[in-house]
């Protein structure tokens, strides 16, 4: 997506919502058990830096191509401005322990995001992981669209699928795991009812997925 374009689609379709700081920091909370302590992270596509900043790990590093990205990011978090639709050439050789992706995918080009998960792969570790939350095509399909700038379509099996063929081994798929959108939530969520939310069996209104990804050893 062209900067300018994206810096317009910031201020419309993804404004900041108060709501989101607590719902990440359980998310990131819940996950954490993927990310061991002396772990090496990056995130893709970090927008407002929720997930990364709350994230514990030995170093920490947020790629976006939004310019403001860097004034959303924690002290501990290195920033970088880049287009993921050019791949991860920015890294050079740089290798993490985790890489985590939140509504990334399917704002590429299918070949795109064929090409990005391919170095995501290849920027990991033996043993790494990469998780998604993203929309889930098969529960989201009636609203996958109000997002102008959604090019492709994923379902958790299809994800799924092109994980493996990329090379990854699926460690864990959520099909329901969170509300599609965030948008018109209230103003304040206690992050006991976001916890209680995670852990119910069958999840209301839950439109986005999450798979973890393993690279074999």
């Amino acid at each position: 997506m062209h900067r300018t374009r994206y810096q317009a689609y910031h201020s419309t379709h993804l404004t900041d919502q108060p709501a989101r700081a607590t719902v990440w920091r359980v998310i990131a909370d819940f996950l954490q058990p993927y990310i061991p302590a002396n772990a090496h992270v990056l995130e893709i596509g970090a927008g407002y830096c929720y997930w990364i900043n709350n994230v514990r790990a030995a170093l920490k590093v947020a790629i976006d191509l939004w310019e403001r990205m860097p004034e959303f990011a924690a002290p501990d978090v290195q920033t970088i401005l880049h287009d993921l639709s050019e791949g991860l050439s920015c890294l050079d050789k740089q290798q993490f322990d985790v890489v985590l992706a939140s509504n990334v995918l399917e704002h590429l080009e299918l070949d795109d995001s064929l090409r990005l998960v391919g170095e995501v792969y290849d920027h990991l570790h033996a043993s790494g992981r990469f998780i998604i939350i993203q929309p889930n095509y098969y529960y989201a399909y009636r609203r996958y669209f109000d997002d102008y700038t959604h090019r492709s379509i994923f379902s958790h099996v299809s994800l799924s699928s092109m994980l493996c063929a990329q090379g990854f081994r699926i460690e864990k798929v959520m099909p329901r795991f969170m509300p599609y959108s965030m948008r018109g939530m209230p103003i304040a969520i206690p992050a006991w009812l976001v916890r209680l939310y995670l852990k119910l069996p069958f999840k209301l209104f839950a439109g986005q997925m999450l798979v973890v990804a393993q690279k074999p050893q």
